[in-house]
């Protein structure tokens, strides 16, 4: 059930990428259409669709990425270790994309493929997204409409509310439905897949991060081992009595991060194990890392919190 990305879904994808004349073009920020990619693997979840959306699946790409969006069927792809290697812990990876679109590859297949070359069974969660645009140039349009900036931070020396506020919460009911069927089948699957069902952990990246807490703040059926949210929203939360230890990495530049550090002090008030790493640079959106960035290290680092939290010990 080895699910090797390289060989398989890399070449549903090389047809499309030979469709451009350059890599140059392909590596901007344009977003170019994509035709949707097999995914053999691809389990499905069976958790319904999206109210009122008339649109279909569809795939673009952007700055060389592969991305999906107007998700109505969620779906759980399995990257397994080689055989003999597998160390029985399990990783649900959830990308992001503002709810709106999925970061597949750069927050999923890649992030996945690494995992299992540590011995970890990875699972790249795609869920149910919230409608866009049908056709890709009206897509595009709102995606490159204006927006208002996020508000700065305060001057050094102002005076500061003790709190900051705490954005409104949007509905994930269809998201966390999507997850919780996601870590149902792999309790079901676990002995299938060489899953010890005590260590299944979820790893999410911006709205994917957003996803992997609210399912570690708001399920009541998923017992996550541990959590690791990469660049996600930094507010305080109200955390639970059993929620898990959280690995938390993220870069002084994304817009996200903003000075605050709420939601680490929230785990660290509520005597949970804790680990941050701020990174000088990085931005928004950096996946497994990109050049010259001193961000480029987090996945080691977060595989070395893994291993002496005794996650990586075979059992």
């Amino acid at each position: 059930m080895h699910y090797n990305f390289k060989s398989l879904t890399f070449q549903a994808f090389l047809v499309c990428f030979l469709a451009f004349r350059s890599a140059a073009l392909s590596q901007d920020g344009t977003i170019y259409p994509l035709e949707a990619p097999a995914e053999p693997r691809a389990i499905l979840l069976g958790t319904g669709g999206v109210e009122n959306q008339p649109a279909k699946e569809s795939w673009f790409k952007q700055w060389g990425d592969p991305m999906a969006r107007n998700i109505t069927v969620a779906t759980l792809t399995p990257f397994l270790p080689e055989p003999g290697k597998g160390n029985g812990t399990a990783v649900i990876v959830a990308p992001g994309g503002g709810f709106s679109w999925l970061s597949m590859g750069n927050e999923g297949w890649e992030v996945a493929e690494a995992l299992a070359k540590q011995g970890i069974a990875a699972f790249v969660l795609k869920y149910r997204l919230n409608p866009t645009p049908e056709s890709l140039e009206d897509f595009s349009a709102w995606m490159n409409r204006p927006r208002t900036a996020p508000p700065a931070a305060p001057a050094s020396g102002s005076a500061q509310p003790a709190t900051p506020p705490r954005p409104p919460q949007r509905d994930l009911s269809n998201q966390l439905e999507d997850a919780e069927a996601a870590y149902a089948m792999i309790v079901a699957r676990a002995k299938e897949w060489g899953v010890d069902t005590d260590r299944i952990g979820m790893i999410g990246f911006s709205a994917g991060a957003g996803l992997t807490m609210h399912s570690t703040l708001h399920s009541k059926t998923m017992k996550l081992a541990f959590i690791g949210p990469i660049y996600g929203g930094m507010g305080p939360v109200d955390v639970p009595k059993n929620a898990p230890p959280m690995f938390n990495a993220i870069a002084t530049d994304d817009f996200l991060f903003q000075g605050q550090f709420g939601v680490i002090e929230s785990w660290y008030k509520a005597g949970i194990p804790v680990e941050l790493h701020l990174y000088q640079n990085g931005g928004h959106g950096f996946g497994l890392g990109n050049p010259g960035r001193t961000s480029n290290k987090w996945f080691d680092a977060f595989i070395h919190w893994l291993d002496v939290n005794k996650f990586l010990a075979a059992k």
